[in-house]
């Protein structure tokens, strides 16, 4: 089998759709509306956050820590009655299938338009305070100072996690607070139903910085639109990387990344059944030679943690979503070509050179941060 580039993500700033993808959503005075996630971005605050038709979250706000409250530091889990800091709309899903909104106090909110709905909140260079206040039938509950989980009445799960020096609690109302750090984030993933086994050693490899980045690779068809376009869509956690698209099939996925430092990462990769056939088959290559399958979270792990080569781990989800993951560890870095390839019979290949993806995908982290720099 020839090895060829995969599409592993390490460090976006913004997550990237196939042109049909971005056609499929329309944006409204009122907010945003894509195949996945639809949400308004009120003066200070975007409300009614709803992945797949189920909202866990009533709004998400955001101020600096030092107008939060006084002083240097504010006591999570106290109360999160605070006034959010003005926002404004950067970008929209219907461009790139993210949105990115862009707040007075120098934090952004990205919101990606995929089967999770990530919203990830980034400092922007100050330490932040992030309100979160669920639906009245929704429940949080902390299991660390990284992770809070959210459970509605119907069984739907969400969870806030928090990276690098972020933290996060529930307060005395029952809403989440988060606060960033100066180098911290907060990341906001919705599930189609209770989380599994595998989905908490996701969140916990984003939690710790194993994972830098997830892409979700899916189908137009699967928002309602006809045809057998398929659309990619890459979440950023980490940064001082660069990914460039290059093919991607029924049975192929390709991508170049580009890393400055050298230590290796965890990539999640989740493959919608109707994008590519046979996904629980998969096999990744790095840089042409196949990469080891392993049978364990803590197998990838040690793989990019150093390890003599590269290890793939896949795992069915447990959910509606029929979806497959394949997390990727990639035990060093300078440039490497990945590829995920699956024994189905694909159909043709789309390029990487199209708008909206290859060149779209080739996004350095240090250029994000420029373009904070700038806005601010």
């Amino acid at each position: 089998m020839n090895a060829k580039p995969l599409v592993v993500a390490l460090l976006l700033v913004a997550s990237v759709t196939a042109p049909v993808a971005a056609a499929s959503a329309e944006t409204t005075q009122e907010g945003q509306a894509g195949a996945f996630v639809s949400f308004e971005a009120e003066s200070n605050a975007v409300v009614d956050y709803t992945v797949g038709g189920t909202t866990v979250v009533e709004n998400v706000s955001v101020q600096s820590e030092s107008e939060a409250g006084s002083g240097a530091n504010v006591d999570l889990g106290g109360s999160a009655d605070f006034s959010g800091a003005g926002l404004s709309v950067a970008s929209s899903m219907q461009a790139s299938g993210s949105a990115t909104i862009n707040s007075e106090s120098g934090a952004t909110i990205e919101s990606h338009d995929n089967q999770r709905g990530v919203l990830v909140v980034r400092p922007g260079g100050q330490s932040q305070v992030a309100a979160i206040n669920v639906s009245a039938d929704a429940e949080a509950e902390s299991e660390s100072d990284s992770r809070v989980v959210i459970e509605k009445d119907d069984g739907t799960q969400a969870v806030v996690l928090a990276t690098g020096d972020a933290e996060v609690a529930v307060t005395d109302d029952g809403d989440v607070e988060g606060r960033t750090g100066e180098d911290g984030t907060l990341v906001y993933r919705q599930y189609d139903g209770e989380r599994s086994d595998s989905d908490e050693s996701q969140e916990q490899f984003i939690a710790n910085g194993t994972a830098t980045a997830e892409l979700y690779y899916q189908q137009a068809s699967e928002s309602g639109e006809s045809g057998g376009e398929r659309a990619v869509n890459v979440v950023n956690y980490g940064q001082d990387t660069t990914v460039e698209v290059t093919e991607w099939s029924a049975s192929t996925l390709n991508a170049t990344v580009e890393r400055s430092q050298s230590e290796g990462k965890v990539v999640l990769v989740s493959v919608s059944e109707a994008a590519m056939e046979n996904a629980e088959s998969t096999n990744v290559y790095v840089d042409g030679e196949a990469a080891a399958e392993a049978s364990s979270y803590s197998e990838v792990a040690s793989a990019a943690n150093g390890g003599d080569s590269s290890a793939f781990l896949v795992r069915s989800s447990s959910s509606a979503e029929a979806t497959t993951d394949v997390v990727v560890g990639v035990n060093h870095f300078s440039e490497r070509e990945l590829s995920m390839q699956s024994d189905g019979s694909g159909g043709a290949t789309s390029s990487g050179g199209q708008p909206g993806l290859g060149v779209g995908l080739a996004v350095v982290a240090l250029a994000g941060a420029a373009l904070l720099a700038a806005r601010r």
